[in-house]
């Protein structure tokens, strides 16, 4: 399940954040994306609406956001930046080594392991990482 913009606010608000523009202009951003965006991205695309906000104020947000398990933090794609996830529903990510895209890839498998790692161990998940990395298709084409 992709979270939604009201989803990732409720679950700031609920820790005891205080909702702000920006703060609710990142959750906005972050919930209508499916390409696993770093903070300097989500930076990038909302700096000309809100000339006040800080790349301290994008990562502090995605950390409380991950934190609360309602996003994912996929750690580096080869760039060294970290990319997020607003999708926490068990699936594989494929990083590119090359370009640096992420993409999300359904696996029944992943469920399955989800499924047993909450059985044997009690645990309440609130998320998993599951990132294979490799040469996308077009890069594979360009390399040859």
């Amino acid at each position: 399940m992709h979270a939604t913009t009201e989803v990732l606010t409720t679950s700031l608000k609920g820790a005891g954040m205080r909702m702000t523009p920006q703060r609710a202009a990142i959750c906005a951003n972050l919930a209508e994306r499916d390409d696993h965006p770093s903070a300097a991205m989500i930076y990038d695309d909302l700096r000309p609406q809100f000339e006040s906000l800080s790349l301290a104020t994008v990562y502090n947000t995605l950390d409380a956001l991950a934190k609360l398990g309602v996003i994912n933090s996929l750690g580096g794609a080869g760039d060294g930046k970290v990319h997020y996830d607003a999708d926490t529903e068990p699936h594989v990510n494929l990083a590119c080594i090359s370009c640096n895209k992420i993409v999300d890839i359904p696996s029944s498998h992943v469920q399955e392991l989800d499924e047993e790692i909450t059985s044997t161990s009690g645990y309440k998940l609130l998320g998993a990482r599951v990132l294979y990395y490799g040469l996308c298709p077009e890069c594979q084409e360009k390399s040859t």
